[in-house]
């Protein structure tokens, strides 16, 4: 030990009976509560309040703490309450494909609230939500801006517009019953994609993956654009076909349940839908 080295008692908390590595320390040597102490007092009144799972979102230069939090959570509540907690990874600010450099000390730094200020909540959102919770983000200013498929915010409240638009104009209901008539392989692909949508939904809530709701509403919003497109080349393929009403009701029903499932994924992570982009 070092030459100042003084034998004293110290209160600590047998952390490695419940799973970590040492013990940890809950006063300091001044008699004042550590940190932890402080944290797993707030974790007990959680506990006292009823909750017996408890999800924290915590920076990635915290994983260290996270084996004692979770013992200190098993011995005060004799195991009856789980901690899961979610580490989340830098964000990085690019403008201009430079990175905005920024610094704490030097007080250069950028809030949340001035980039939700400058391109709005829903981008903020949805860029958050294209990677997993501890993968690193390069957050893009211009793209974020940009109007084009490349922009996945944009890409799907367009989705949405497009669809509004067309069922604003529509003088026929759609047919639910009918859409089981429609062959064309791109107007499939978008019914097995909506037929996916409870399945991921519910795998999304289980795991605690948000971002797997934006991953499947870019996709979602991918195949109903390709069915789009294909549309504008084929006249045949058109949502709205004077020739034919039961096919034209059919494939409205089927913009319909496009536009449910959009709307419904988007409120989940906090999303607005669009009627029209401009």
């Amino acid at each position: 030990p070092p030459d100042d080295w003084e034998e004293r008692p110290q209160t600590l908390f047998r952390a490695t009976q419940f799973g970590d590595d040492v013990d940890r320390p809950l006063k300091k040597s001044n008699g004042a509560w550590t940190y932890f102490a402080a944290d797993i007092a707030y974790h007990f009144d959680k506990y006292q309040r009823g909750y017996k799972q408890m999800v924290n979102v915590w920076g990635a230069d915290h994983i260290g703490y996270i084996a004692r939090m979770q013992a200190a959570l098993a011995a005060i509540t004799e195991t009856q309450a789980q901690l899961d907690v979610r580490v989340c990874n830098l964000v990085t600010l690019r403008r201009g494909g430079e990175i905005v450099k920024m610094s704490k000390r030097a007080g250069t730094f950028i809030t949340l609230r001035e980039v939700v200020d400058e391109v709005g909540k829903d981008a903020v959102r949805f860029m958050m939500l294209t990677r997993k919770n501890d993968a690193p983000l390069d957050f893009d200013f211009d793209l974020v801006k940009e109007q084009s498929r490349d922009n996945p915010v944009f890409y799907v409240q367009y989705a949405h517009a497009r669809i509004f638009s067309v069922l604003a104009k529509a003088q026929l209901q759609p047919d639910y019953e009918a859409v089981s008539h429609l062959r064309d392989e791109a107007e499939l692909a978008l019914i097995r994609k909506l037929a996916t949508y409870p399945r991921v939904l519910a795998a999304a809530a289980e795991a605690r993956e948000p971002h797997r709701i934006a991953f499947y509403l870019t996709e979602l919003a991918a195949v109903f654009h390709a069915l789009w497109n294909k549309g504008k080349d084929d006249p045949q393929l058109r949502f709205i076909r004077e020739d034919d009403a039961s096919t034209s009701r059919a494939r409205l029903a089927l913009l319909a349940a496009t536009q449910q499932v959009l709307v419904c994924g988007m409120d989940v992570i906090g999303i607005e839908p669009q009627d029209e982009m401009r």
